[in-house]
């Protein structure tokens, strides 16, 4: 199948490798011109321009775009749509808000453009590891787009069955899931990086308890030298707490025991805030996730160790540029 990409950093430029790889054609654009040559090289067709972009590619045209969420998408979504034609795909694979989704569903709509949103999770691993997909609009359409998805998307892997989904039917074991209408792919994933957010603050806070065992407050047969980057790894080794985000944790441990190159000084991405607005409109209680995020707001004017684990995690699987210590 033919798909366009428009924005070719991490995550674009890996997707179009696992596209190629799959067997897909891919054209491709960015506004950093280099990136577009790298992955001509690589297989994919190169455009200039967005316009040359845009006619590289046969009808029904289907666009990915993956460029930061905010201004910069609907920017370029706005302008791809300026040039298209009824029956195109536009998707937005970023981490767009999902009220901004089901707008400019509605507006493009009005053009005979179908729009989808995709919440993409995979971070700078997915080009091998593959990419959980949550996938919002017209079902006919994601239907259409079904073999980029599965390309995209990890499928069953080695992860053993669910207990109780033998008889059960559906793509959620090959990795992606359509969710429902326009902005439910973004709903999800925004859930999805909420939680994230707890989980990294509980074993950010975890593993400072566990540096400060060996603290002078501290009776002295009370205290602890504990090795952090054994018992991240021990951990991962049939505990209950095993994840991914250990995993990652345990490899910035076994690099840099003290975590000394960075700050503790953590961003947010955006999908954090908008969970919590989500759970004020709905009145749900979600006091860890607050949390998780409020404890980032206060990073960037005290650090502890918890947060440089934070920004450790942030940077290995997301390749999130974090500030280094004296910088």
């Amino acid at each position: 199948m033919q798909l366009g990409m428009v924005g070719l950093g991490r995550m674009g430029s890996n997707m179009v490798r696992r596209l190629i790889r799959g067997g897909h054609e891919c054209v491709v654009f960015d506004l950093n011109a280099d990136n577009v040559k790298q992955l001509t090289r690589e297989g994919a067709t190169g455009a200039t321009s967005l316009g040359a972009f845009v006619g590289q590619l046969r009808k029904p045209r289907a666009v990915w775009v993956m460029v930061p969420a905010g201004e910069p998408t609907e920017q370029t979504v706005m302008s791809l749509a300026q040039q298209m034609e009824r029956d195109d795909v536009l998707v937005d694979g970023g981490n767009s808000y999902y009220k901004d989704d089901v707008r400019r569903s509605g507006a493009l709509k009005g053009q005979g453009l179908h729009y989808v949103d995709v919440g993409t999770s995979g971070g700078i691993w997915g080009v091998e590891r593959g990419y959980c997909l949550m996938i919002g609009g017209e079902r006919e359409t994601v239907k259409h787009l079904d073999l980029i998805f599965k390309t995209l998307a990890p499928g069953p892997g080695e992860i053993p069955r669910t207990p109780g989904r033998e008889n059960l039917k559906g793509t959620a074991e090959e990795g992606y899931l359509y969710c429902g209408p326009s902005g439910a792919g973004h709903f999800v994933k925004m859930i999805h990086n909420g939680i994230e957010y707890g989980l990294m603050q509980a074993y950010a806070e975890g593993f400072d308890i566990l540096r400060n065992a060996s603290s002078k407050e501290l009776s002295e047969d009370l205290r602890y030298d504990f090795n952090f980057a054994d018992i991240a790894e021990v951990w991962r080794r049939g505990s209950v707490v095993s994840s991914w985000l250990l995993d990652l944790t345990a490899m910035a441990l076994a690099e840099n025991p003290t975590l000394s190159s960075y700050t503790g000084f953590v961003q947010d991405s955006g999908e954090g805030r908008w969970t919590i607005m989500a759970a004020l409109e709905e009145a749900v209680p979600a006091d860890v996730l607050s949390a998780s995020l409020y404890t980032r707001f206060r990073s960037r004017q005290e650090h502890t160790f918890a947060e440089k684990v934070l920004s450790a995690m942030r940077q290995k699987f997301g390749g999130h540029v974090e500030r280094p210590a004296g910088g």
